[in-house]
């Protein structure tokens, strides 16, 4: 029972309950909702249930069954990693008895200033939520530390257990949930439970949108629409087959270089990420620099394409769009571009194209792509024997991975920046996400074809066969040392898909002229960086030799985009010019508008 004392004070804070009849009836609709929400999930699941999911902690047990199984043999390592602990757990409470008595506290581990999670003034300002913010973060880098001290352990089980304890300390921030969230309980008391009835509203939704699986609301998807105002450059599909469609994109200039330019995007994600609109598109700007822009837009795969392989995607994708480009244009020679795995398929066409005689073409760039994958970050966790195993096993009743587990991989690789935030946004605070082009594009996932998907995973993440010789297509050996046209690589300085000492070690596996580029940001921001955002930064520095970091010592930094670096470099492979080209005029008339019938498949 309060005194009218605690009320006043509980009151001012924000801290109570401002109608209890409201919140009473909303905590009601809460549960009515909660039982929608369990109908979504469990409905499509029917028959199913008791094995679904069942395999997915499976390899995270496995993996701590091992850090625990070394622990037991280095019991000093255990011991300090514990003495620590309890040590800042003494300093925690001795501060907060301080701040008890009146007197100043000492801040035992601070948030960083990158951390948002910790943002509210009152996660430091109210003594309760600071000594719960502080003994998370004790814990979180005990926990961290301990692992990263355990001898003896395989370095890819030390990675998984790396990656592993980072995903449970993420799940368990105080910050996540309603009554460890001071910022969560101000919203919860202020509207009555209203933000929990419209969240719990939302989840039901969501789940139901993923069949079954909860499909995080990241952006608001009504404010989207692929050939409205995404993926807007004007062009015309002049080809199609089962993989894909060929795009040409109009141009906007008189004349234009000589070599047209071919675009092979990843068939992971769909191409619009190059063309998201006017002002970020690299499409548009590329022609504008008087390019004339044709791109893949893979096929989003149905359990028809289940046998499509790893050859197919060059034979169907690269050599079909070289052949269309030819028959729309009269060039045989065309400069190329591939962005991730993409880029990744290119490298292996070049290497088949060298060995059979084939200079199509001239000049090759590369967008955060991995060639090389012994050091291909936190995506090698899902990479294992066993993991690729259940993978296949999945796929093999489909005959294609489901767009959302590939999704869900990407999320937990920035879990802190793509499920929790919305997690507290939309689903406790019941706030609809904010439009934003990128985000929905990441939401816009595509399908994996078995034959295909299990020769990527196996062949590159597992095997590393296409960087050390051993990969073939036919009877012919992919060599990359035997590439040797000029290539300009580009990577990410934050990539967390394909790690910049992974690019720049695959780099150097190239037998040409070699242009390395590192950029600032990530996956996509240091790629899709337009030169007037003015933003980022871009280091050159010369071939990939020696490692990263001795590399960069010698770097040069620039400021901005790296667009106009590479629209020079490109420039100088074939300077000449002709007059723009027409669509149509060619032997190949359009088929439909782009962007395209097969990038709005979903």
């Amino acid at each position: 029972m309060t005194t009218d004392g605690q009320s006043e004070t509980l009151a001012n804070s924000g801290l109570a309950v401002t109608d209890p009849y409201r919140f009473a009836t909303n905590m009601a609709r809460l549960v009515a909702e909660a039982g929608k929400a369990a109908t979504a999930y469990i409905q499509p699941q029917i028959g199913t249930l008791p094995l679904a999911r069942a395999g997915d902690i499976t390899p995270a047990l496995n993996t701590f069954a091992q850090v625990q199984q070394a622990w037991l043999t280095q019991p000093r390592t255990v011991l300090e990693a514990q003495s620590k602990l309890w040590q800042a757990y003494v300093d925690l409470w001795n501060s907060s008895m301080r701040q008890t008595l009146g007197m100043e506290g000492v801040e035992v581990t601070p948030s960083t200033l990158k951390d948002t999670r910790f943002k509210d003034p009152a996660w430091t300002e109210h003594q309760f939520f600071d000594a719960l913010r502080q003994s998370y973060l004790i814990t979180s880098h005990w926990a961290e530390q301990l692992v990263d001290a355990t001898e003896g352990l395989d370095p890819e089980i030390q990675h998984k257990a790396r990656f592993y304890t980072k995903q449970i300390i993420n799940a368990l921030a105080p910050s996540n949930w309603i009554f460890t969230n001071p910022e969560l309980l101000r919203e919860t008391f202020a509207s009555d439970g209203e933000n929990l009835v419209r969240g719990m509203q939302l989840l039901a939704e969501d789940i139901e949108r993923g069949g079954g699986q909860l499909k995080i609301r990241q952006t608001d998807p009504t404010q989207f629409e692929v050939g409205r105002n995404l993926a807007v450059t004007p062009g015309k599909v002049i080809y199609q087959n089962a993989l894909m469609q060929l795009i040409q994109y109009a141009p906007t200039t008189q004349k234009v270089l000589k070599r047209p330019l071919l675009i092979v995007p990843p068939w992971i994600n769909k191409f619009y990420i190059l063309d998201l609109n006017p002002e970020k598109s690299f499409i548009r700007w590329a022609v504008d620099q008087g390019h004339t822009v044709f791109i893949i837009s893979w096929v989003n795969p149905d359990e028809s394409l289940a046998t499509k392989s790893f050859e197919d995607y060059m034979r169907e994708g690269i050599f079909a769009a070289l052949d269309a480009v030819e028959q729309a244009t009269g060039e045989k020679a065309v400069n190329a571009v591939g962005y991730c795995v993409g880029g990744t398929l290119l490298s292996a066409t070049l290497a088949y194209m060298a060995a059979t005689g084939d200079t199509r073409i001239k000049s090759a760039t590369f967008f955060t792509t991995q060639v090389d994958f012994r050091q291909a970050g936190d995506l090698k966790v899902f990479s294992d024997e066993d993991q690729i195993r259940a993978i296949e096993r999945d796929m093999a009743q489909r005959g294609y991975l489901d767009s959302s587990k590939m999704a869900s991989v990407f999320n937990l690789l920035r879990s802190n920046d793509l499920i929790w935030p919305y997690i507290i946004n939309v689903y406790q605070k019941g706030q609809e996400p904010l439009p934003f082009d990128l985000l929905y594009w990441n939401s816009d996932s595509t399908r994996m074809p078995a034959a295909n998907h299990s020769f990527y995973l196996r062949r590159c993440y597992l095997q590393n066969d296409l960087s050390e010789g051993r990969m073939e297509f036919g009877d012919t050996r992919l060599d990359l040392s035997a590439v040797t046209i000029p290539i300009y690589h580009l990577a990410a300085r934050e990539d967390h898909i394909a790690p910049p000492h992974s690019v720049f070690a695959g780099a150097g596996r190239l037998g040409g002229p070699v242009t390395f580029v590192l950029a600032g940001s990530g996956h996509i921001a240091g790629v899709i960086n337009p030169p007037s955002r003015g933003r980022y930064q871009y280091w050159t520095g010369g071939a990939p030799e020696g490692s990263l970091e001795t590399w960069l010592d010698k770097a040069e930094e620039h400021p901005g985009s790296w667009w106009p670096h590479w629209r020079t470099w490109v420039e100088g492979q074939d300077r000449r010019r002709v007059k723009a080209r027409v669509i149509g005029a060619g032997d190949l008339k359009p088929i439909e508008d782009a962007p395209g019938s097969y990038v709005r498949a979903q």
